[in-house]
């Protein structure tokens, strides 16, 4: 997808929310609305939402016949909450953080700054409690949400300079949402929160100086080597960025529990898929930016990342604090981070650590 069709298709559909309906049912078969934040085969994300739409009409034999509509062909992007809250639409693909403005908890089931890995976040959600108070606080909003998706962990974003240090930063404006982009203002920089398709333009006009976006795969696609050719890392901000399917509670407890296995048994296989689809296609990515455009690798420096760390603390700390909801997810998070970290560190790092040290890879 080029930048011109993902802006126009952020930009249409306001007026479509009036036109939705009830799902369409016959003979106990039902073609639901499924509302995205993506533009149409968005890469990855988009393909994602797609496959999951297809796999639960396949599964489910046709009694459940998902109509994928994205972002701004129903509803604009940032208005599929409320379509599936309301009812007005069925299903929305979605990171949760984007409805931070409806409960700032919500966060944390999607990712934060120096937050979980897509391991220990899918560890969290589904043994560690975080699924129960998942469903208690999107049930606040009449939805009930499922894991079905994760990028993986991101790249630290595009510079034009290389940072050599936490002053590199001050001042600088750059693309990064969500608590990321707290966390960079905690640090002295000017976070600007941007629509994908309107990155490269805020790029080549000099809105902006730097951008975060997810990682190689989409990152390539969107064109960022044109402009900048110093890509930083590691991603502080995102180490796993969880994927929801949210859904409209009063029709997910209408479906029997046939349906919902179903519907669940998807999001599992999704979740599977994408991290694979993203972990391959970044890889590919990665390469083709390194040798054939002239892309720059810089790891940020130690004293950087500790900064970096510090800050996130901080914004994570605020976000967990000031309502019980809030206060009780952050608990939870921070109690399993520490527990899940000591098996990572002896699990995972240090194989890894193992092989780079030991191997030419």
């Amino acid at each position: 997808m080029d930048r011109r069709t993902f802006i126009r298709a952020a930009a249409t559909g306001a007026a479509g929310t009036a036109a939705l309906a009830a799902p369409a049912i016959a003979q106990d078969r039902q073609v639901v609305k499924m509302v995205t934040t993506w533009p149409k085969n968005f890469p990855g994300l988009g393909t994602g939402a797609q496959r999951l739409a297809d796999r639960i009409t396949q599964v489910s034999e046709g009694r459940i016949e998902v109509k994928l509509f994205a972002a701004g062909e129903l509803v604009p992007a940032f208005e599929s909450f409320d379509a599936v809250s309301s009812g007005a639409a069925e299903m929305y693909h979605a990171p949760d953080y984007y409805w931070q403005g409806k409960h700032k908890a919500f966060n944390f089931f999607s990712g934060v700054p120096m937050g979980f890995t897509c391991q220990e976040l899918n560890s969290w959600i589904r043994f560690g409690g975080g699924q129960e108070l998942w469903d208690e606080l999107a049930g606040q909003f009449n939805v009930k949400c499922e894991m079905t998706g994760n990028t993986g962990a991101q790249m630290g974003g595009w510079f034009r300079n290389p940072i050599t240090s936490i002053d590199d930063m001050k001042g600088l404006k750059i693309r990064i949402p969500g608590l990321g982009g707290e966390v960079m203002r905690q640090i002295g920089a000017s976070a600007v929160a941007l629509p994908g398709g309107e990155i490269f333009p805020a790029l080549q006009s000099g809105a902006i100086d730097a951008v975060e976006w997810v990682g190689p795969y989409n990152d390539l696609a969107f064109g960022f080597y044109k402009i900048l050719k110093n890509y930083m890392y590691p991603g502080f901000q995102e180490g796993g960025s969880g994927i929801a399917l949210g859904m409209n509670k009063g029709w997910w407890d209408a479906l029997s529990e046939t349906d919902q296995a179903v519907i669940r048994s998807c999001c599992a296989a999704e979740l599977d898929i994408m991290l694979s689809e993203f972990n391959y296609q970044n890889s590919v990515a990665l390469n083709t930016l390194l040798t054939e455009h002239g892309v720059q690798l810089h790891r940020y420096p130690d004293d950087v990342l500790k900064e970096l760390a510090a800050a996130s603390e901080n914004v994570v700390a605020e976000v967990g604090s000031g309502d019980p909801m809030s206060e009780r997810v952050y608990a939870s998070y921070k109690d399993f981070r520490k527990l899940i970290a000591g098996w990572s560190r002896l699990s995972e790092q240090a194989y890894l650590d193992t092989r780079d040290a030991n191997l030419e890879l």
